[in-house]
């Protein structure tokens, strides 16, 4: 079976930045496991994996409007201090806050006593990504998997995955655990919520 839209893929992979910096890896670690075909993993990779079939391994690198977009300078503001409603935030914590075009996770970058500045960029935006990954198992999803657009049972990313991800989550994986109040919630996933291999996934 080759990896096509609503298949089960299982992959290995590592991620490294444009300095060969690891970013992220499978290996030591469960494989990847998730719902092809769903905006799961970032769209160059998507694209690569498209027709592959198991034991296939490749290299690719993608720039960064295959991955997570450009910088963009916009998307840094100062909000007032207030809106915290005084829960304590630090550089570095993440939330997913309401914005006018939907929910959005964005990082705090800096703390005054008057404002907080943060940042709604990927961690990963604008950074040139390199993939090394091998195809390990492709299969029908189910039916429900299918109803619930994402897989079941251990090592998938629907609920089992458990990856250490801390690079806006990870890579696969957006999993920032952050702090939340009343406009926003702890941005949490896996694989795909925002990291290195996916983006958009929750739970």
């Amino acid at each position: 079976m080759k990896v096509a839209p609503l298949s089960v893929v299982t992959l290995e992979y590592t991620v490294t930045d444009e300095h060969g910096e690891v970013i992220d890896s499978t290996i030591g670690k469960e494989p990847l496991v998730y719902l092809h075909g769903t905006r799961y993993l970032v769209s160059g990779l998507e694209a690569e994996l498209e027709g592959r079939s198991v034991g296939d391994a490749f290299e690719v690198t993608l720039a960064p409007a295959q991955a997570y977009g450009e910088y963009d300078e916009t998307l840094v503001q100062e909000v007032p201090g207030e809106l915290f409603d005084g829960m304590e935030v630090s550089e570095g914590d993440t939330f997913v806050a309401e914005t006018d075009d939907g929910h959005r996770p964005v990082t705090v970058v800096e703390v005054s006593e008057s404002f907080v500045k943060v940042d709604g960029n990927h961690p990963l935006a604008g950074v040139t990504l390199a993939f090394k990954v091998e195809v390990k198992e492709v299969r029908a999803a189910t039916a429900e998997e299918l109803a619930h657009g994402h897989v079941h049972g251990a090592g998938g990313c629907g609920h089992d995955h458990d990856h250490d991800h801390d690079h806006e989550g990870g890579c696969c994986g957006g999993g920032h655990h952050g702090h939340s109040h009343d406009d926003a919630e702890e941005q949490g996933g896996c694989c795909g919520g925002g990291g290195c291999g996916g983006k958009g996934h929750q739970h």
